[in-house]
């Protein structure tokens, strides 16, 4: 029987089916333990963040995939003057809906302390089902389009804040949070770099191919949520956090005059507790009240999201009518867009090299940094100006998201840090929409938009700047920094 298979060649020919076989799988096989290695490295596998960095990458492609599906219907394919009506529209039917919602995400995912892992699964499956539902609107760019547009947009800042909470519940030892971050980040940063070709490429062949994608990839993002530590869903210890006013951390109810011999009075431990009580039962402490850092780092962080929103908005349309100097609509684009890209991405690593030294410092520095290129960029308005303004605006928006992050992890207690990271994703999120609506309102002129964006800035360090550079002289009342 030996001698017939050897002699008939089957034997061989098996062999070399399974050696192509070996060969042409090894690529995939050794790109993934690759991955896999990287992203758990230094106990990260152990802890259970590699699985929230490969969860966070996933999230990013699918993501880009349905970017580049409605940038191509909204933007791309009708002229100008009709691209800034559609997505006039498009802020209209997401954007200003989504400035209502944004506020009640972070309370609505307090109440699911025990469910992280299946919202962050049901964010990714949502999608998926709106993609599809998507891909019969997205040719004809038919009004039931934005509803789906919308849906997709508050599952996705859902998700954002679901992951940012998440975080802190999985850092291994010795493993600062900030560093975390960075490597969060990052993963998300280069899944969107290799998504966007595909995206593109699947967007020739047609117009719903990119929300298949995007389909495919939230459906195994749903898989893997659920893989994610059991601890992910461990609420043990947490309280909720309030973002308060100052009007109401400044001015506490009056409390009631001290008995007769009662020598601690009012300033006493029984007053301070008073203070915290209502009807009975004890207040959530507010942001306020561990210290100014991590509201001053709040505010700066909200101008760069701002400046975000509007320089994709604004650019976007600008340099589809004043393209750069030589180039077409789509590589000014591109140029601008690839700027942004390489700015975050550098913004991230030294974020992550620094480790959160000095975190204030760094905010304020960063704000400077970006304030100094916008107005240069509103005095000498060219090319290069956009493309700098472009990549230090990625830059610092990232830097000074992870030294906020650090500000969190030392300033906010740890009893209420996890629903801290909601609220505060939260109002970034809405600084965003708010810039993208001034970007898409702003006449289509170079030097105003530049001046805009430095105002934004502007506005932005002189409410936080002094505060920071104050806080930073004094030190932290907590100071682990890790």
């Amino acid at each position: 029987m030996t001698a017939a298979r050897s002699s008939d060649g089957s034997g061989p020919l098996r062999r070399a089916v399974r050696a192509i076989g070996r060969a042409l799988r090894a690529p995939f096989t050794g790109t993934a333990r690759g991955i896999r290695k990287a992203t758990h490295a230094h106990g990260a596998g152990e802890s259970g963040l590699g699985k929230l960095i490969e969860l966070h990458a996933v999230n990013g492609a699918g993501d880009v995939m349905i970017t580049v599906a409605l940038a191509s219907t909204v933007f791309f394919s009708v002229p100008t003057d009709e691209a800034r009506g559609r997505v006039a529209l498009y802020l209209a039917v997401t954007m200003a809906p989504f400035t209502l919602l944004a506020p009640v995400v972070g309370p609505l995912l307090d109440r699911l302390p025990h469910g992280r892992r299946a919202a962050m699964a049901g964010a990714m499956f949502a999608r998926a089902v709106l993609a599809i539902t998507m891909s019969g609107a997205v040719a004809t760019g038919g009004l039931e389009l934005y509803p789906a547009a919308l849906g997709v947009l508050v599952c996705s800042k859902a998700y954002g804040v679901v992951r940012s909470a998440v975080v802190p519940r999985l850092l291994p030892p010795r493993f600062s949070l900030v560093k975390a971050n960075s490597r969060v980040t990052l993963a998300g940063l280069l899944a969107t770099g290799v998504a966007a070709p595909i995206g593109a490429g699947l967007q020739s062949i047609g117009s719903p191919w990119p929300l298949y994608g995007a389909c495919t990839i939230f459906l195994g993002g749903t898989v893997l949520a659920f893989t994610l530590p059991h601890k992910v869903d461990s609420a043990k210890g947490e309280r909720k956090a309030r973002l308060v006013l100052p009007h109401e951390e400044a001015a506490p109810a009056p409390l009631p005059r001290p008995a007769k011999g009662d020598k601690r009075g009012r300033s006493g431990k029984t007053g301070s507790t008073q203070v915290r009580r209502r009807n009975g039962r004890e207040k959530p402490p507010g942001l306020r009240s561990v210290g100014p850092s991590v509201l001053h780092g709040l505010q700066a962080n909200a101008a760069h999201r701002a400046l975000s929103g509007f320089l994709i908005f604004f650019l976007a349309f600008l340099l589809r009518e004043h393209p750069l100097a030589g180039q077409s609509a789509a590589v000014s684009l591109g140029i601008v867009g690839v700027a942004a890209g390489t700015g975050n991405a550098c913004g991230t690593a030294v974020g992550s090299w620094l480790r959160a030294r000095g975190p204030e410092v760094i905010v304020a520095t960063v704000l400077g940094l970006a304030l100094g290129v916008a107005v240069l960029a509103a005095v000498f308005f060219s090319t290069v100006m956009v493309a700098a303004l472009a990549a230090v605006a990625g830059f610092t928006q990232a830097l000074s998201k992870l030294s906020l992050d650090a500000m969190i992890q030392r300033d906010v207690p740890e009893e209420v840090r996890t629903s801290a990271f909601a609220r505060s994703e939260t109002l970034l999120q809405m600084s965003w929409v708010v810039g993208g609506a001034i970007g898409i309102a702003l006449p289509l002129n170079g030097v105003l938009g530049m001046s805009v964006a430095a105002g934004l800035l502007a506005l932005g360090a002189a409410a936080s700047v002094r505060g920071l550079l104050g806080a930073a002289r004094r030190g932290s009342p907590h100071p682990r920094v890790a």
